[in-house]
């Protein structure tokens, strides 16, 4: 199986499911951020080294909070996946990215599906 990408998650209190449906897309997620903190509208920030997708989750987001993670990402040369905090709409983002399901049968080994 190959590396997973490196995401930070911006927005909500809670996730619930989408870390599962992360793993599933070979995505783990490196931080998660609820966007909360005024110091995240107000100033530049930089998102963590080794920092591959951010993902906002908009119905949690301000406007200026959305900003500030999108020219931190765009600085830093990061994909950047904005969807609403539910699975369906995650799901319909990630493949619309090119994130497809890892196969259950690729793991190293099998030989049939």
């Amino acid at each position: 199986m190959s590396n997973r990408v490196s995401a930070v998650v911006v927005g909500a209190d809670r996730l619930g499911n989408i870390p599962d449906l992360l793993t599933l897309h070979n995505i783990k997620i490196k931080q998660h951020i609820s966007g909360r903190d005024p110091s995240h509208q107000k100033k530049s920030l930089q998102l963590p080294s080794g920092t591959e997708l951010l993902i906002l989750l908009t119905d949690f987001l301000g406007h200026n909070v959305m900003k500030t993670f999108r020219a931190a990402a765009q600085k830093s040369g990061v994909r950047v996946l904005v969807c609403r905090r539910s699975v369906c709409s995650m799901k319909q983002a990630l493949s619309q990215s090119g994130f497809c399901e890892v196969c259950p049968y690729a793991k190293k080994g099998a030989t049939k599906h």
